[in-house]
């Protein structure tokens, strides 16, 4: 395996949409190409339901379905939040507020430490880069880039 390329929910979004635009049509084309190359891309629960929760809310069945229906591509795997994930988040949650440099407003989940946590949670299976829209936050804690940056 060559890497793990970890969603945010940003490109994950963007292959879920229904309407296929520029974007959507060429995440999925990288996606492919990503898998392809022999790289694994990784689904974590927290982008799966900060995407699933959107997508519940308008009503957009065919977008539902279109996320669940990339758990079967060949190469994507799905990663369930853990209690060491929660821990190092947590961790990472109270060093960026303790250190003025928050990812969220302070009553927020912040979704961007428990995904960067659980990116860091893969290290260990090897080189571990976090697809995203949004480097700034992520790239504090885990390896990052938007998704056009990053090779196949």
């Amino acid at each position: 395996m060559k890497r793990l390329v970890v969603l945010d929910s940003g490109p994950l979004g963007l292959l879920a949409h229904t309407k296929l635009t520029g974007d959507a049509i060429d995440c999925t084309r990288w996606m492919r190409q990503v898998t392809s190359a022999g790289n694994q891309v990784v689904i974590p629960e927290i982008s799966d339901y900060e995407v699933r929760r959107e997508l519940l809310r308008i009503g957009l069945t065919k977008g539902l379905l279109k996320l669940e229906s990339l758990l079967t591509v060949s190469g994507v795997r799905y990663l369930s939040i853990d209690t060491p994930a929660m821990r190092l988040a947590a961790n990472l949650w109270a060093d960026a507020r303790r250190y003025g440099q928050p990812t969220a407003a302070p009553e927020a989940l912040d979704a961007d430490v428990i995904l960067a946590a659980q990116a860091i949670g893969l290290t260990a299976a090897g080189e571990v880069i976090v697809a995203t829209v949004n480097v700034d936050h992520l790239a504090r804690y885990a390896s990052a880039a938007h998704w056009r940056e990053i090779e196949p």
